[in-house]
């Protein structure tokens, strides 16, 4: 029977990681996206060939559409199908409203959300071929609350969840299931770049009710159960993973 296949981009670190590796353990191939460090998707691509699947690493910036296709043509070249589609890859300027630049703006639109569009459109066309697949993508909960310096990502983010909805309806004919899943603060790389990464951790560690932080793990095991045939009636949503400080005043 013939191997299933998963792309994740921005997979090389972090959240993405974390899922790609549940993935392979699963018995699915893995396509690792990037976009500057080959040498940490490389070493990640090696962690998960162990596990016993097969790894492609692409180098893409996925807020281009040519890159896209690129990207695309070598998963045809190698694996032959897709399954699934994580649409983890983020980026963003975190600045004041008032000192965002028009490159400001379209460099965050394009990686968060335009992104998503176009790969969807690409991995709907092999999934459809397959009977189906399964599509998860990642926000934050600046995409419907106001933090700090967040302007372009949180409204980049509002744009994931509503085309999420968009295209949990229109794929659905071809069997393809459609979600996302929103989380609190996250200590990994991507925070290392917040100008007030310290206050956005302390406050959630000591305000969380859960009692302690989100950690990469709980955001991959969300993305996972709606990568399963469990979430199959689940369409269009975005589930919340933040230990319960969304409900906050």
């Amino acid at each position: 029977m013939e191997r299933k296949t998963a792309l994740v981009t921005g997979s090389s670190r972090g959240i993405g990681k974390e899922i790609a590796v549940r993935l392979a353990q699963q018995g699915y191939n893995i396509v690792i996206n990037f976009a500057r460090n080959r040498s940490q998707a490389e070493a990640t691509a090696e962690e998960i060939r162990v596990l016993g699947v097969d790894v492609l690493t692409v180098k893409a910036n996925v807020g281009k559409p040519e890159k896209i296709k690129e990207m695309f043509t070598q998963i045809d070249e190698t694996f032959g199908r897709l399954d699934i589609f994580v649409n983890n890859a983020a980026s963003g300027v975190l600045r004041p409203l008032m000192e965002l630049e028009e490159s400001h703006w379209n460099w965050t639109m394009d990686i968060n959300a335009k992104a998503l569009l176009f790969c969807a459109q690409e991995a709907a066309k092999r999934m459809e071929t397959n009977g189906g697949g399964k599509i998860v993508s990642l926000s934050s909960l600046g995409s419907i609350r106001y933090l700090d310096n967040y302007t372009t990502v949180g409204v980049s983010k509002a744009a994931v969840e509503s085309l999420t909805r968009y295209l949990a309806v229109e794929l659905a004919p071809k069997g393809i299931v459609v979600n996302a899943v929103s989380g609190g603060a996250v200590d990994t790389d991507a925070l290392t770049h917040f100008p007030n990464r310290e206050e956005l951790l302390q406050d959630a560690a000591e305000r969380t009710p859960a009692g302690r932080m989100v950690e990469p793990a709980d955001l991959a095991k969300a993305a996972m159960f709606l990568l399963s045939d469990e979430a199959s009636m689940i369409r269009g949503q975005t589930i919340i993973v933040d230990g319960g400080i969304s409900l906050l005043a």
